[in-house]
């Protein structure tokens, strides 16, 4: 069985740097939109782009258990060097987001009339949006396949693969923004068209990267139609892992979200002095998880093939070099917070009650970053794994003991009060998985 090279913190690095490129690629592409709207059309196609896009981030972030899960079995079957189990994962996984895509679509008229419902807007930004959303839903399928493909990527350690197919999607939707909604004039309709357009050839040009390599890696393939295992797919004993993990991952998500979604809702209890405020620091805390995230998403590979290899030796290696590589970026992040984030808080508003209002939190939010670290390695950790139960409880426990702290916190200290409730849910997450550590351990042999 070929072994996963030594994972030195230079490997780890080259590993890891494109990963973050492409994830601090994704919000260009909102702000492009956002720069193109508001100079070519009027308020009302602007409003309705951010309530569509609302909609569809909180929908595509609640099926992110597509990337997770086949990052974790596709990393693992990787270490074992089963290339059917590679394959079987994947085309399962594929189907799954495909199949998912197709019933959004059909769906989309109830989720319209559900997100015009929770968010109140004037009749021409719901007419607007509700153009917007019918058309962008064309590319759901897309979308979702390709965080199958994505999570091939991050399992085989391909993470340029994933670089060019992010760099390709936002610059293709930046193109088509520009003609669609600059020179054809469509509006938020030509974003919407623009967006679907790109997600489709982006998904094609991924899954073509994906079956090149899956040749590459094989010395007799055979993709052809008739020869996929279709039938043994959707067995029950193959089927039930993916389908157990996937519910454990959504739950996970959604917990997470309520976290993020109850903090807002309390801040804006002090007014918009500090809903703004507090919504500005969440744009350094959102920054820093792109880098976080990419050590996390190479622990997730280099931990799941070193669980395939059942190397014990290997496995913690790649997690304390990962780990501290995370740990010091975490660090650095936090420092320049601190020292830059008067200057970074003028370029974000002009507002001088804002910026007093963000200044005097901004030491919460520099240890928000300082401390997150361990709950970003910890998650890369258990994804890469497939221990998804421990995911599932810690997001409950965390997002659960979250809201008792602002039970607490908020009457004695207000806002002060919900940071320390703040940074207790990400310190908390980190704990509560900490104690799956030792049982997750027994899994590998003692075999070096």
């Amino acid at each position: 069985m070929p072994t996963q090279p030594d994972p030195g913190y230079r490997r780890i690095l080259v590993l890891t740097w494109p990963i973050i490129l492409a994830n601090s690629a994704t919000p260009l592409l909102g702000l492009v939109d956002t720069a193109i709207i508001g100079n070519l059309a009027s308020s009302a196609h602007l409003g309705a782009i951010a309530l569509g896009a609302l909609m569809f981030n909180f929908i595509y972030w609640g099926f992110g258990f597509l990337r997770m899960s086949t990052t974790g079995f596709v990393a693992q079957a990787s270490g074992r060097n089963d290339q059917d189990a590679i394959l079987e994962t994947t085309l399962r996984a594929l189907c799954m987001g495909l199949l998912i895509g197709a019933a959004l679509w059909l769906l989309q008229w109830p989720l319209i009339e559900l997100t015009l419902t929770l968010f109140g807007a004037s009749t021409e930004v719901e007419t607007i949006a509700a153009q917007y959303f019918s058309v962008r839903i064309w590319g759901a399928p897309a979308t979702l396949g390709s965080y199958v493909l994505m999570g091939y990527f991050i399992g085989q350690g391909l993470s340029r693969h994933l670089l060019l197919v992010q760099l390709s999607l936002n610059g293709l939707n930046i193109a088509l923004d520009l003609l669609l909604a600059g020179a054809f004039k469509l509006g938020a309709t030509g974003i919407a068209l623009g967006t679907a357009i790109s997600e489709w050839t982006v998904f094609c040009l991924a899954l073509g990267l994906v079956i090149r390599h899956f040749k590459g890696e094989n010395s007799t393939p055979d993709l052809s139609w008739k020869t996929l295992p279709w039938r043994t797919l959707f067995q029950a004993d193959k089927f039930k892992p993916v389908l157990h993990a996937n519910l454990n991952l959504m739950i996970r998500t959604l917990f997470l979200l309520l976290g993020f979604a109850v903090f807002t809702d309390q801040g804006a209890r002090f007014g918009d002095q500090v809903l703004a405020a507090n919504h500005i620091l969440l744009q350094f805390i959102s920054f820093s998880a792109f880098f976080l995230d990419g050590f996390a998403f190479t622990c997730e590979s280099m931990a799941g093939k070193a669980l395939g290899q059942n190397n014990r030796t290997l496995f913690l290696l790649v997690i304390r070099r990962t780990t501290a590589l995370a740990a010091t970026t975490a660090l650095l992040l936090a420092l320049g917070i601190l020292l830059m984030g008067g200057t970074l808080v003028s370029w974000l508003t002009d507002l001088p009650p804002v910026q007093e209002t963000a200044l005097r939190f901004l030491p919460f939010c520099a240890l928000y970053v300082c401390l997150s670290f361990a709950a970003f390695q910890l998650d890369g950790l258990f994804i890469g794994t497939t221990s998804t139960a421990p995911l599932r409880n810690a997001a409950i426990l965390a997002t659960t003991s979250f809201m008792l702290l602002c039970w607490i916190c908020i009457p004695l200290w207000g806002n002060r009060g919900l940071w320390i409730a703040f940074v207790g849910f990400v310190l908390l997450r980190a704990i509560y998985l900490g104690r799956y550590f030792t049982p997750l351990l027994a899994r590998l042999d003692t075999r070096t």
